[in-house]
């Protein structure tokens, strides 16, 4: 009995000294600037929503946080460096489902693994599409986008910059028996910006980058892509209400750290992510998006993306879109 309790507290003693370094890293970190890896350019809904949630960190740890837009290959650049980046909780990636459920059934080999190279953090907020096209259009409404395309099918091109804004597309295409040209781009803004001048026809893209320009007399909005209406554009139906029957395509954005990237330090930058979730400049950041908070524990975020990853794979291989 004595030498049970004796190897017991030894076993005790060992808990305790290795829980430790964790302990000592959690409180350290952060010690220096963080950086926050955006797949997508400058002036994305990601990035938008990055910068907001590291204006909340740099207030709460007196750390910079510095925004690096690594924008190009469907957020494939992104990830790669994030994955090979050293696991310590100072690069971070804050990105979509278009790197961590859509890719690996878009492309034929990833140069990352969604799964085996990252640690989840949390998830971070959920929203939705609008269908744009330029204030000049002949095209008022979805009905009108879908005669025009039946009449010319193949000519009538959309853009997108993100896997969202593509499958959303597709799934446009799949579902309303239309054939429209794709035309891949870097970010969601670089095919605004075509769209403006008139190089494309119409995009499926996120609220946050398409409804300022709404907003602002540029573009005019024929459809929003989830099952309810935007509160940013209550009077522009949905898709499904515009002639579509059953569609519904919105996006999700997330945190994730190199594998091997200590627990205390992905606990802590959870918290410290969550806790921006409802700071001034992240709420701003959902108000004028329409998207929400949408926040996980690491578990809960891994069985998350895992259902999601299922289920763009789904929608993918119903569009009809090879894998590149």
């Amino acid at each position: 009995m004595k030498m049970y309790r004796s190897l017991h507290a030894a076993a005790l003693a060992l808990t305790a000294l290795a829980a430790l370094p964790l302990h000592a890293q959690a409180q350290a970190w952060p010690a220096k600037p963080i950086t926050f890896i955006v797949p997508f350019a400058a002036g994305s809904a990601t990035d938008q929503l990055a910068r907001a949630l590291g204006q909340s960190i740099t207030v709460d740890t007196k750390q910079a946080v510095v925004v690096d837009n690594k924008a190009g290959a469907s957020g494939m650049l992104a990830a790669q460096s994030v994955a090979r980046a050293a696991p310590d909780g100072y690069t971070v990636l804050i990105t979509t489902n278009t790197t961590h459920a859509a890719n690996e059934h878009l492309y034929k080999k990833l140069p990352y693994d969604p799964v085996k190279d990252f640690v989840p953090v949390t998830g971070l907020g959920k929203g939705g599409q609008v269908m744009v096209v330029n204030v000049n259009s002949p095209y008022k409404t979805v009905a009108d986008v879908l005669a025009a395309a039946k009449q010319q099918p193949g000519k009538l091109s959309f853009g997108s910059g993100s896997s969202s804004s593509r499958v959303a597309g597709e799934l446009f295409k799949q579902m309303a028996h239309v054939d429209l040209l794709h035309v891949p781009y870097k970010s969601n803004p670089l095919a605004i910006t075509d769209l403006l001048g008139g190089q494309i026809d119409l995009m499926i893209t996120d609220t946050s980058t398409g409804v300022p320009q709404v907003k602002a007399g540029k573009l005019r909005a024929l459809g929003i892509s989830t099952a309810q209406r935007s509160p940013l554009l209550p009077e522009v139906p949905t898709i499904d209400e515009a002639g579509v029957k059953g569609y519904d395509m919105g996006y999700w954005f997330a945190a994730y750290v190199p594998a091997g990237t200590p627990a205390a330090v992905v606990q802590r930058l959870r918290e410290l992510l969550v806790s921006g979730t409802g700071s001034a400049a992240a709420k701003s950041f959902f108000d004028a998006s329409g998207s929400v908070p949408f926040t996980t524990t690491p578990e809960g975020l891994a069985a998350f993306q895992a259902t999601e990853t299922q289920k763009w794979g789904k929608v993918i291989k119903a569009a009809g879109i090879d894998p590149e």
